[in-house]
Parts: C-alpha cells; sequence; structure tokens
C-alpha cells in the first residue's frame, strides 16, 4: 500500500474536452477549502454528483460487544454535514447523503447517472482501502488523493516504506531537511451543476434523513434520537460542549474557532497547559474538526505561522507543530503497515494480549474503583470528549491493570470520540500496548503518580462524581 497524491497540490488540471460526468465521495474530508481531491473533480467535470454515505454497519456491535459508533459522534456528524450541505447550497449545489455499503451505493448511483469515475480522498486503513479495492471491483475508475496529512509523502526524504520506525527519528529528518507543508487550497471557484438526474436520484434514494432513517433498526433509530436531542443539550461539565454553536460541527465553527483561538494568543502557553484535564482552553481542541475534515491540518499550521510572525514563537508553538508532525506520523505508519496494525501482535512477536470481559465492562461502565479511571470514562461517556492525558491514563489502566485486550480500548474510543480519527486511534493504542514503534515497549502509568501531578485536590475527580 503506497497511497501517494494524484497530483501536486495546486497543480493545473485541464478542463474536460468532452461532457464528463463524475462521482464526489466525500469520505473524512467534510470541508471544500484545501480539499486537492475535490479541487481535481470539479475541474475534470462538466456534471458532477457530491455524495456521502452513512454506512449501515455504523451501529452494529463489534466483537467487544461495543457499537461502531454513538449518538456523540453521530450528532457531530450531522452538524458537521449540515455544514457541507450549506456551503454548497451557497454555490448552487448539493450534497445527496444516502445510507448503506459504499460498494453497492456508489456503483449504482454511477450507473443512475451514466458516471464511471468517482474521486475521493486516500484513506490508509484496511477497511477503507476494501471499500475502494471493491468500487474499482465493480468496474468503476476510482481516483483518489492522499490529502489528510500536513506534510505531502512526496516531500519526505525517505520513500513510505523507509519510514523510521520511531517518531523522534522521523521527526530529525523532517526538521534537518526543513521539510514544510504545502500551502492550503482555496476552495473550487466554481462547482459543477448537478447531473441532470439529480431531482430522480433524490425521489429514489430519499433525502438524507428519509434514507438514514430507512437503514436503521428500532434500538439504532432510540440512539438517532438520542444523538438529536444532545444537539440541544450541552453538559456544563464538558470540555468540548459540541452543543454550542461555538464548538458545532463543520468548517464555518472550526474556523472561527481556530481564529479565535490565536487571536486569545493561547498558543504562546498551549506547552504549559495541554496535559489539563478538565476546560475549553488548555489544548487547542482542533481535533474534533480535524477528524471530521471540516478543519484541514494545512489550514491550521497556516494559521499557527502567520500567529508566530506577528507574535513570536517559543516553544509552545513549536508544540502545537510537533503534535501535528504525530498526526503525521501515524498516517505514514498506516501506509507502510497497512492491516498489521491491526494485530492482536500490532508489529511485535509478543503473545496475543489476554482479555477479561467483566473487566472492560467495569472500565468502560466507569466502575473500576479507581476513581481518576473512572471519572475519566464517565466524563468519555457523558460528552464525548476526553483530554489527552486522561486518554493515556485510562488505556494504560485497561491495559496493564486489567490485563484486557488493547484492541478492545480501541473500540471503545472509536465509538465514543467525536474526535476518532482512525490513523491516531490505532497508532496511540499500539503505542500504549507497546505493540507499535514505541522503542520504550509501552507507556504503563501509575495511578497514584497521575492523580499528584494532574489532579492533585481532587476537583476532577469531584467533578465527575467519582470519589
Amino acid at each position: 500500500m503506497n497511497p501517494l497524491p494524484l497530483a501536486a497540490a495546486g497543480a493545473a488540471v485541464t478542463s474536460p474536452a468532452s461532457p464528463t460526468t463524475l462521482i464526489y465521495w466525500f469520505r473524512n474530508d467534510l470541508r471544500l477549502d484545501d480539499n486537492p481531491a475535490l479541487l481535481q473533480a470539479c475541474q475534470q467535470a462538466n456534471h458532477v454528483l457530491l455524495v456521502y454515505c452513512h454506512r449501515a454497519t455504523a451501529w452494529q456491535m463489534t466483537r467487544w460487544q461495543v457499537p461502531r459508533t454513538s449518538g456523540h459522534r453521530q450528532q457531530f456528524l450531522s452538524a458537521t454535514l449540515a455544514d457541507l450541505a450549506q456551503q454548497l447550497a451557497s454555490r448552487d449545489s448539493q450534497l445527496l447523503e444516502v445510507a448503506g455499503n459504499p460498494a453497492e451505493l456508489l456503483p449504482a448511483l454511477a450507473r443512475a447517472i451514466g458516471a464511471t469515475t468517482l474521486y475521493c480522498e486516500e484513506i490508509a486503513a484496511p477497511e477503507e482501502q476494501a471499500e475502494v479495492a471493491a468500487l474499482r471491483a465493480s468496474g468503476l475508475t476510482v481516483k483518489t488523493v492522499w490529502q489528510s496529512s500536513l506534510l505531502d509523502p512526496a516531500d519526505l526524504p525517505f520513500l513510505p516504506d523507509a519510514l523510521p520506525d520511531v517518531f523522534s527519528s522521523f521527526r530529525t529528518k523532517v526538521e534537518r531537511q526543513h521539510v514544510l507543508p504545502p500551502a492550503p487550497l482555496a476552495s473550487p471557484q466554481k462547482i459543477p451543476p448537478l447531473p441532470p438526474a439529480y431531482a430522480a436520484l433524490v425521489e429514489q434514494w430519499g433525502t438524507a434523513s428519509r434514507a438514514v432513517e430507512s437503514g436503521v433498526n428500532d434500538a439504532q433509530a432510540t440512539a438517532h434520537q438520542a444523538a438529536h436531542r444532545a444537539m440541544h443539550h450541552t453538559d456544563s461539565r464538558s470540555s468540548f460542549p459540541y452543543g454550542a454553536p461555538q464548538f458545532a460541527g463543520g468548517a464555518i465553527a472550526a474556523a472561527a474557532h481556530v481564529r479565535q483561538y490565536f487571536d486569545r494568543q493561547l498558543a504562546h502557553t498551549y506547552k504549559l497547559t495541554r496535559n489539563g484535564v478538565t476546560g475549553i482552553d488548555y489544548s487547542t481542541k482542533f481535533s474534533p474538526w480535524l477528524a471530521s475534515g471540516a478543519l484541514s491540518a494545512r489550514t491550521a499550521y497556516a494559521a499557527l505561522k502567520q500567529f508566530e510572525a506577528a507574535h513570536g514563537a517559543n516553544d509552545s508553538t513549536y508544540w502545537i507543530w510537533f503534535e501535528l508532525l504525530w498526526r503525521d506520523y501515524f498516517r505514514l505508519l498506516h501506509v507502510k503497515y497497512g492491516a498489521q496494525l491491526y494485530r492482536a501482535q500490532g508489529l511485535t512477536s509478543l503473545p496475543r494480549p489476554g482479555h477479561d470481559g467483566r473487566r472492560f465492562d467495569a472500565w468502560r461502565e466507569a466502575r473500576t474503583g479507581a476513581p481518576l479511571v473512572d471519572a475519566g470514562m464517565a466524563e468519555l461517556c457523558t460528552t464525548g470528549y476526553l483530554s489527552n492525558r486522561l486518554r493515556q491514563i485510562v488505556a494504560s489502566y485497561l491495559v496493564y491493570d486489567l490485563g484486557c485486550d488493547w484492541r478492545a480500548g480501541a473500540a471503545w474510543f472509536e465509538a465514543q470520540l467525536l474526535d476518532y480519527d482512525v490513523y491516531s486511534n490505532q497508532g496511540n493504542w499500539l503505542y500504549i500496548a507497546g505493540r507499535g514503534t514505541d522503542p520504550r515497549n509501552g507507556r504503563r502509568f501509575n495511578i497514584e503518580k497521575q492523580q499528584r501531578e494532574h489532579d492533585p485536590d481532587g476537583a476532577y475527580r469531584r467533578l465527575w462524581n467519582a470519589q
């Protein structure tokens, strides 16, 4: 697996010589700005059908007896898609939302509009790769573009297969070679009109809400209703209150948040506060919008550099770059290792991890008896968010203190986290479990020490009723 950009960022793509109808499939790139794949599709098409697929498997139970998603994630996604639809409507276009298996839905839509080519984002994770393979097997020409990372893989001083297996070595090589991100691209100047058959498609496939409702059972519908209610309720304790307009899903809220973060000069204290456990300002809070693709890493980096130019750089502003590099590294690990990252052993020869279903249930239900862990798990379940420090603490506790399979923890985070990102989630759990590329062979946290350092007065534990 070696996904690379279809064309260099900003490269000219000639207009089609004959009428062309294409499909653009939005995946984890729910934005118009800095979306190279969308730009290329628009430059190649006379008509373009813009599609988002709600997977019918989203609410299915995994082998760990947890669903693939939650009301929190679904509500944030719903707001993100509404924002994207609004932006498209302002450009005389529309987003078609359908529910089901992309490998079945997209070829059917292509046949209905006479399209043979589909553009989309490249995602180097096994399930996402399988989806593209199935589309190609159906006869569609699928053009993928690698566009979720900060750095362009083509600019790195090594080939994807030669990615260093230690992050610090990767960072050192990148910085010594002065590899910098390409500038973010503007949104398409013009989005080609919808296919002539669009009205018939909407009638046949249903609106987004009807399509989603028709693809779920009663239990799943209840979860959808809970997600809808969450839009009108924000827990006052939340560190990312996504029910509030300023934390809503979508590119508009993302841009406003990035702007206010730097306007308030919070970047100058990021390194000092990033290990905080509660509050809206201890970290950048960019991650939910980065995960959905409403915000691109390059746009965030460009805002960081503008801030440094105006107000000066320091260790804290460097650390934002440092964290964006970690995000890239987990993406590039997927390019290099692919499905190996999803094995029980990960990249190691360690024996398969054990698992205790009862202990796992106690962990996810915040009843382990370890107050800091239970407080963190209560926050996660209640709000869909958890600080980075507490993510590490609760993950370590599951793996080392409860003796459970790290993959079960990764599955629970996938279900719950607003900012779930397939690359970072897998990479971080492997890192904690010592089954990835960490040279220290895992990270076991001393819970008592963590309590003394990060919740010395017990305020966080009291906040989440874990005494």
